[in-house]
């Protein structure tokens, strides 16, 4: 069998050495505080039971979809989901893409052309920033959630673009993936609105927990008509797979025609998007006592911090993610293998995904988690940093 070639081999040995090699666990028996399934919604059987009805009820007996969408793949449930997502989410379109990567690889590589300049959060999701990477535009990064450092990067580009007929995109995320932290939307939504600036905002983490009905913190703060577009998955919350992008129906038929990541992969199955569906039709029934169990442990939790006097160690958030500093590779890995081996299954997350110095235990909070968990887990936290 072939070896990897030595500078590839030299790399990984580099990252062992560095102690940030990855590598895939099975650790099934722990206790979830890891997971993005917010409500339960990924295990449970009440949703599992639905989605089974709703195919029976479509008389749905494929296994996959047999192509892409603009071949054989546009099966009758993508009539049913995306305008049903529309309407959830006060958008006037939804075009589904297979992941939210690809979602995000889809709309930024195909949207900014050149001469087109892109002004990113230094946070957002590296789906994103691929994505950027992939087109012709001219793109910047501004301080993390610092309205300030956005003008000065837009004010400084603009004045020497040397082309006349350019857009501007500005990118955010709701809630962000790594800190659980957001920006302040009504401002930026007003700044982009009145100079003609282009807003798109990731909302990966937001949808299913926040909103009246989950439909993410952009339509709770009524900013779905000052957003160009926004990414919604629904692999976290909503407990399937899948992503959607929102917006008009201009730009759903541009990302139909020019988005490679659209064009070019199989469709999603049948059952995925019956899934979907399911999930976003009976998410009031299913998810409002999830909802409100869910803010309780937040609170919960955020209270046993101050308790045990180490809050000062944790991000500020008030959303389900909860990032516990622990500077260094190797002392929030050993962490990490403590609380794993006391039964709790918590991450350490390592540079390059944050930046050196801001390694940290990433905590996602559930609301099938009990508080019996959750004050035990800060317990020995408080015990082991």
């Amino acid at each position: 069998m072939n070896q990897l070639p030595k500078k590839l081999l030299n790399v990984l040995e580099n990252r062992k050495k560095e102690d940030t090699f990855r590598s895939l666990n099975s650790l099934d028996g722990l206790i979830d505080f890891l997971s993005n399934d917010y409500l339960g919604f990924a295990t449970n059987e009440t949703l599992f039971s639905k989605t089974f009805q709703l195919l029976l009820t479509e008389s749905i007996a494929s296994n996959g979809s047999g192509g892409s969408r603009l071949l054989s793949g546009n099966h009758k449930l993508y009539q049913k989901l995306e305008p049903l997502l529309a309407a959830f989410y006060k958008s006037n379109a939804a075009l589904v893409f297979n992941s939210g990567y690809d979602a995000n690889m889809g709309l930024f590589s195909a949207l900014p052309q050149r001469g087109d300049l892109v002004f990113y959060d230094e946070f957002v999701h590296a789906s994103i920033r691929e994505g950027i990477r992939m087109s012709n535009a001219k793109a910047y990064s501004f301080l993390h959630n610092n309205l300030s450092s956005l003008e000065e990067r837009i004010n400084l580009n603009t004045a020497r673009n040397e082309n006349e007929d350019f857009a501007v995109y500005i990118v955010s995320e709701s809630v962000f993936s790594m800190d659980g932290d957001s920006p302040d939307l009504k401002a930026l939504a007003k700044f982009s609105k009145s100079n003609g600036y282009n807003l798109i905002v990731d909302e990966a983490h937001a949808v299913g927990v926040l909103g009246k009905n989950g439909e993410g913190l952009i339509t709770e703060l009524g900013l779905e008509n000052d957003v160009f577009a926004r990414t919604v998955t629904f692999g976290k919350a909503f407990g399937c797979h899948g992503a959607a992008i929102l917006g008009s129906e201009d730009l759903k038929d541009y990302l139909v025609n020019f988005a490679k990541p659209f064009i070019y992969t199989t469709a999603l199955t049948p059952h995925t998007l019956a899934t979907i569906i399911t999930a976003h039709e009976y998410i009031n029934e299913l998810g409002k006592e999830s909802k409100a169990t869910l803010k309780e442990h937040i609170e919960f939790f955020k209270n046993q911090l101050k308790v045990h006097k180490i809050d000062g160690s944790f991000i500020p958030s008030d959303t389900p993610i909860q990032g516990c500093i622990v500077a260094g590779s190797k002392k929030v890995k050993q962490v990490s293998k403590k609380l794993i081996d006391k039964g709790f299954n918590v991450k350490a997350i390592l540079s390059p995904t944050v930046p050196e110095g801001q390694e940290r235990l990433r905590i996602c909070l559930h609301s099938f988690n009990s508080k019996e968990e959750i004050g035990l887990l800060v317990k020995l936290l408080a015990g082991f940093i």
